[in-house]
């Protein structure tokens, strides 16, 4: 308590002191600090990103409307060393008394120490943005370039100034655009025959076109365009600077003429460069070496062949299979030259992950328009073996001890394809332990994993003509078993997977589950109680309410089992009309649905479409679309063989009802780049799982469940509904998903960030075995059961990752009845407090 109030004190007295501080303490007497910019255009306000980016001065930035970075400056001394200096070293009797006090040493350092925390003060904070007049004509200037830019060529700029007795000022800036300029004819002086012949037939596609406002971005992205086509066109000299625009506004007709210039190569020799016409070249001879390394690049190679038009080359025995290579070369003997073929040589080349990135040089023939392509690859090792040792401790074990390992072996058949094998092995002691009869280590684990990746599609008939290699096609088949002991139901594990991955565009990611098996055998379903103690005490509960065991509490599983029997055939006096009943039953059917064993053979396509540039782009939409269906198959099996079906009309495969299922998700976020580290974000999901045949629910594994730190942040993992039910349960989930996120981010200070956001969602059972209604989904009415929560968070951003921190209240509470959902439970006491890596979405 005494460190909760110290605590208190040290943050209120920072608060104190900041807002004690005079905001105007660094602001001259004849100076005026910045408190706003507007920009009128054509006698109405307008505040785009674009004007404000125009801003040469921007007011001080605001957390929640408080100036805190230029509090914080404030707070720093101007000319400290020189007041240090006058006050300490310049004063013999002070530096005598204080070298007495201290040595010089300990008195230069107790110096540097102030003067490095005032410069942390001045780097964090921000100093106050005064009102300059040249900053402010430089806007003005700034404002007349963009608007020039978008066609309004008789655009008029000024400003006012508008000062109070405070010292403050606002700058208003004032815009009278005109009438903007349209295009009108475009003509072409090409001076090459062949550039001129092949942009004929680029023409059509121009992005300058008669009848359109003039847009200076549009003549950029023109020349990019006509660029990039002529370059994949056969042209190996031509550059962007070739290309020019010519434009004339002769005359008050608002037109613009343009005359679209392309110039002949130029050629600098030692004292003249010569113009000549630019010719199409083709690639003559593609060579391929294998194992090149600056050691050997001076060696003569002891091994060449020849496969398909390339040669391949290595200093020593070949290692590869030549179509291994080839097939991922896109640079063909007898072919133009295309820029794009030679982009994605060094794509493919990378993602065979068994070179290091890849060099390609272009040699030009002398005595022709040829090209020899030689293409240098540099071999990764071979084997690759790693392995790592972890000492864990958790709230139900004690000590544990983990060993992992995996070994990477690269072109492990000749042909590109990399092998890894990675194994696991714990063992832990719970906290029951030390009074058990069992061993001191009574949790154990252990697993392995085999995946094979393969860089093109591994299928009998060939899809070259459905899915081209220039959307780097590749193959991943792992097989992985995992079997565990632990103070839960305990489990082992069988997985296996025949998976594609292709990228059709920049932005395009499929992804195939040819089949995806998993089985999964619970070895100790008897310790189900064990493990769901609210299940156990809601029933244990019950049981003493009707005195079922002359007041004892059940043992399990025998009494429990037999408890819950007797009450589902009418052997207690618990009727079904009671709500005991209802209880019951649910746990009921929960026990048999989590202890029961799963076999799932599913087939899964994942779509995803982003449209994100670079890492520091934010201003980008993702598409994320998932489905999957599960159990056909066997289904078809089952009746094709004669199966027959259980006691609960399911067919069984090595005795284990397998599920049948189709799983449909819809994922999209989007982000809005509001500028000054101001980001806008939202998040919308949908997901929804319908099981049918053999299946009346879907297995956990595959269920959806909603909470915790990447979710709905107000309540915990698997806390949240289903719907409006009180659920007793450790794990809530169900087979149908709604969220909705959005999420405001701005900077606090240096690489601090803050967010305010609000989670909206929640699940409910459809279309299953579920009959409660609270939890069950049964249309428009039922959206009136999501759930809403709010919240603030800070960020760290440390570049390579964001340490991030939310705290979420909860706003909006289904569990409650109708007229009381409301700020029920709005407090720090029932918050949830997130610890997250990265951003939620």
């Amino acid at each position: 308590m005494k460190q909760t109030f110290k605590y208190i004190l040290v943050f209120l007295s920072f608060a104190y002191l900041l807002a004690s501080c005079n905001v105007m303490k660094r602001v001259g007497e004849d100076q005026f600090l910045l408190s706003g910019n507007t920009t009128m255009v054509n006698g109405k306000k307008v505040n785009t990103e674009a004007i404000n980016n125009s801003y040469y001065q921007k007011p001080n930035g605001k957390l929640l409307g408080y100036p805190l970075r230029l509090h914080i400056y404030n707070l720093a001394r101007p000319n400290l060393d020189s007041i240090l200096k006058d006050k300490i070293y310049n004063d013999p009797k002070k530096l005598a008394w204080k070298t007495r006090l201290l040595s010089r040493k300990q008195l230069d350092k107790d110096v540097q120490s102030r003067l490095d925390f005032n410069a942390w003060l001045k780097k964090t904070g921000e100093a106050p943005v005064i009102v300059d007049l040249p900053k402010t004509e430089k806007t003005t200037t700034n404002l007349s370039r963009y608007f020039i830019s978008n066609g309004w060529f008789d655009v008029q700029t000024s400003y006012s100034i508008s000062k109070t007795d405070n010292r403050r000022a606002s700058v208003t800036y004032f815009v009278e655009t005109g009438k903007p300029y349209i295009l009108d004819s475009i003509s072409e002086k090409i001076a090459s025959p062949v550039v001129d012949s092949l942009y004929q037939n680029f023409k059509k596609e121009s992005l300058i076109k008669s009848g359109e406002q003039y847009k200076e971005t549009n003549f950029t992205n023109e020349r990019e365009r006509l660029t990039s086509a002529l370059r994949n066109s056969g042209l190996f000299h031509f550059g962007q600077d070739y290309i020019t625009f010519d434009i004339d506004t002769i005359g008050s007709s608002k037109k613009v003429f343009t005359d679209l210039i392309i110039k002949n190569r130029s050629i600098r020799y030692e004292d003249s460069i010569a113009r000549v016409p630019f010719k199409i070249y083709k690639i003559k001879q593609v060579n391929i070496y294998t194992d090149h390394t600056y050691t050997n690049k001076e060696t003569e190679t002891l091994d060449s062949i020849e496969y398909k038009g390339y040669k391949l080359y290595s200093y020593g025995k070949l290692r590869y299979r030549p179509k291994a290579l080839t097939d991922a070369v896109f640079i063909s003997k007898g072919e133009l030259f295309r820029d794009l073929d030679r982009s994605r040589t060094y794509r493919y080349l990378t993602d065979l992950k068994v070179f290091r990135y890849p060099n390609i040089e272009y040699i030009e023939n002398a005595q022709d328009t040829t090209l020899t392509a030689n293409i240098y690859l540099s071999p990764k090792k071979k084997y690759d073996l790693g392995y790592e040792i972890n000492v864990t401790q958790s709230n139900i074990q004690t000590i544990g001890f983990s060993l992992s390992g995996g070994l990477i072996i690269r072109n492990v058949f000749r042909g590109a394809e990399t092998l890894e094998m990675s194994a696991l092995g714990s063992i832990g002691s719970s906290k029951d332990a030390s009074i058990s009869q069992d061993q001191f280590f009574d949790i154990n684990e252990a697993g392995g994993n085999i995946k094979l990746t393969i860089p093109r599609i591994f299928f009998p008939i060939r899809t070259n003509k459905i899915i081209p290699k220039y959307m780097s096609p590749s193959t991943r088949i792992s097989v992985g078993a995992t079997t565990q002991r632990n103070i839960g139901l305990d489990k082992q594990t069988l997985n296996g997977t025949l998976n594609y991955n292709w990228n059709p565009s920049k932005r395009t990611t499929n992804s195939l589950d040819f089949f995806n098996l998993q089985f999964v055998k619970n070895l100790n379903p008897d310790n189900y109680f064990g493990v769901y103690q609210n299940s156990y005490n809601t029933l244990n509960d019950i049981s003493n309410s009707i005195d079922y065991n002359n007041g004892e509490d059940l043992t399990y599983p025998g009494q429990t089992d037999q408890f819950i029997n007797d009450v589902l055939t009418g052997n207690t006096s618990i009727t079904p009309s009671d709500d005991d009943f209802e209880t019951v039953s649910a746990i009921s059917e929960r026990q048999n649905r989590l202890t029961e064993n799963n076999l799932i053979l599913a087939s899964s396509f994942n779509y995803v479409l982003n449209k994100r540039e670079n890492l520091l782009d934010n201003d980008f939409s993702i598409f994320r679309f998932k489905f999957e269906v599960a159990g056909p198959l066997l289904n078809t099996f089952s009746r094709w063989t004669g199966s027959k079906k259980n006691a609960n009309d399911q067919y069984e495969i090595l005795g284990v009802a397998f599920s049948q299922y189709m799983k449909g998700e819809l994922d999209y976020v989007k982000y809005w780049d509001l500028g000054r580290k101001n980001i806008v974000a939202v998040r919308s999901y949908l997901g929804m799982a319908i099981p049918y045949g053999n299946s009346n629910s879907i297995p956990f594994s595959k269920s959806f469940f909603s909470g915790g730190p990447n979710d709905i942040r107000a309540w915990t993992a698997y806390n949240l509904g289903p719907g409006s039910s009180q659920s007793i349960n450790e794990f809530n989930e169900a087979n149908m998903k709604i969220t909705l996120s959005l999420e405001e981010r701005f900077n606090v200070l240096g690489n601090l960030n803050g967010a305010l956001f609000v989670d909206a969602g929640n699940i409910w059972n459809i279309a299953d075995n579920v009959n409660d209604d609270r939890a069950t989904f049964s249309g428009v009415d039922s959206l009136k059961d999501i759930a809403v929560g709010s919240g603030f968070g800070l960020r760290y951003d440390f570049t390579f990752f964001v340490l991030r921190g939310d705290i979420g209240f909860k706003t909006y509470d289904p569990s409650y009845d109708l007229g009381e959902r409301w700020f029920k439970d709005y407090n720090f006491g029932n918050a949830v407090y997130n610890i997250g890596i990265n951003y939620p979405f």
